[in-house]
């Protein structure tokens, strides 16, 4: 991983989950517990982030690709229902945000 993907990785990861957790509980109606299955996570941290004790933190640091951000978060939550994607490949999409932020 290149160092900006480890930066990114680091800062806008549990923001981004915090946002296709949410667009899955929200829009699709899944629990906290489908959600975390999902997204290769834990219910508790899916709580927090729902909550806003976790991950929105950074979304000031980003505020400019928040948008961005969103519209990625929408798909990506949109592919875990269509195609059943869990963990790892439910995650795949955040590479596309990083390689979009450094361009």
């Amino acid at each position: 991983m290149c160092p900006n993907c480890e930066i990114v990785a680091q800062k806008l990861l549990p923001l981004f989950r915090s946002l296709v957790a949410e667009k899955l509980i929200e829009k699709y109606g899944f629990t906290q517990s489908e959600a975390a299955e999902r997204l290769g996570t834990t219910q508790p941290a899916i709580s927090q982030y729902i909550s806003m004790k976790r991950g929105r933190k950074s979304a000031e640091k980003f505020k400019k690709s928040l948008p961005i951000v969103k519209a990625l978060a929408d798909k990506t939550a949109k592919r875990i229902v269509i195609k059943n994607l869990k963990g790892d490949e439910a995650i795949s999409s955040f590479c596309e945000i990083c390689k979009t932020l450094q361009k």
